[in-house]
């Protein structure tokens, strides 16, 4: 299995790549301008493929800039909290934000945390309907569909969410903690579309009872997944890609869309508000949203591009799933709604 590693930044709670130095630990001559980009831990360091490391390798070698790239613990919430303590963010820009999130942070904060996104070159090109901030501060620049992936060597998945509750599938599924994990968050949202906000606490409940397995975070949960520890995870409908990549088999690496749908869960980028360089950082954004920047990262992040206009090799369509239906939950639905949803499945499911 290819992993990047990255080493912590001694202080400061969070991880930095090794940007811009040689093995010894030489600094190399990537630019005086330094751009930091803070995003989630999978971007850098999945147990799939990443595509961090090459996304700071093409843009140094264009730009006369160090990219440094920063990943919380905990995430989006390492900046809020900093926000809310009045302390320096210490980023230029956000990677990997979703809806909810940008939610959480409207909701959280007085002072804004992310700026308008400005002039973009290449944003005329994101796809109509990916778009999710009403306030033009985040700009997609991917998206992927929630569904199951499973063993098809080893367990043949349910059709539906109710499937799931059968006793046949009873400990064969790892999902993750809504609360910490942006698949698992897409998860649970799925679960309140189907039952409503009256019904979905009683479905977690039966599936507790039937065994499921809640992890952390989406690469905890994959690599438990991978390790055979249950047949079905929580996952994205792009998993044939990696395993192709991976030259795994393929039927081990099923996509299930329960009651043939899958949650659409596109992630955009954000200048912060206090930024030190805001127009780097702009830059920045259109290089990601270049077409074959955009066939690259969705390669390898393991996505759909946001662009119309992305290069992706023919075979890409065949391998990465399209849901019938997508369901997603918008800005206005979330606001509001969310933290509450989130906040009732902790209890429910931490009294048990």
């Amino acid at each position: 299995m290819r992993r990047r590693t990255f080493v912590s930044a001694v202080g400061t709670g969070v991880l930095a790549s090794l940007a811009g130095c040689t093995d010894d630990g030489a600094q190399t001559e990537a630019g005086d301008r330094r751009l930091v980009v803070g995003t989630y831990t999978a971007f850098l360091d999945a147990p799939s493929i990443s595509p961090g490391e090459w996304v700071k390798t093409e843009f140094e070698s264009e730009f006369d800039a160090t990219l440094v790239w920063q990943s919380p613990p905990n995430e989006l919430n390492h900046y809020i909290e900093r926000r809310t303590s009045d302390v320096g963010i210490d980023a230029d820009a956000y990677v990997g934000l979703t809806v909810d999130q940008l939610v959480r942070v409207d909701e959280a904060l007085e002072e804004p945390l992310f700026a308008e996104a400005g002039d973009v070159t290449g944003a005329d090109e994101i796809e109509s309907g990916l778009d999710f901030d009403p306030e033009g501060r985040a700009l997609p620049y991917d998206t992927g569909y929630i569904s199951l992936v499973y063993d098809g060597t080893a367990v043949e998945a349910p059709e539906t969410f109710e499937g799931l509750l059968e006793s046949e599938y009873g400990e064969q599924l790892i999902a993750q903690n809504p609360g910490t994990s942006a698949t698992g968050r897409a998860f649970l949202l799925h679960t309140i579309h189907r039952f409503g906000e009256d019904g979905y606490l009683e479905y977690w409940d039966r599936l507790q009872n039937n065994g499921v397995r809640v992890l952390g975070a989406w690469s905890d949960a994959y690599a438990a997944w991978q390790d055979g520890e249950a047949p079905m995870v929580v996952s994205y409908s792009t998993d044939q890609v990696f395993a192709e990549q991976d030259g795994a088999d393929l039927e081990k690496h099923q996509v299930r869309f329960l009651n043939d749908q899958a949650y659409a869960n596109p992630e955009g980028m954000a200048v912060f508000a206090d930024a030190d360089e805001p127009e780097l950082t702009r830059e920045f954004m259109s290089f990601l949203l270049r077409p074959e920047v955009q066939g690259e990262l969705a390669q390898r992040n393991v996505s759909f591009p946001a662009t119309e206009s992305a290069e992706l090799p023919a075979e890409y369509g065949e391998l990465a799933k399209v849901p019938p239906e997508p369901v997603t939950f918008g800005y206005d639905r979330l606001q509001g709604s969310v933290e509450g949803w989130i906040d009732a499945w902790e209890r429910q499911f931490g009294q048990q």
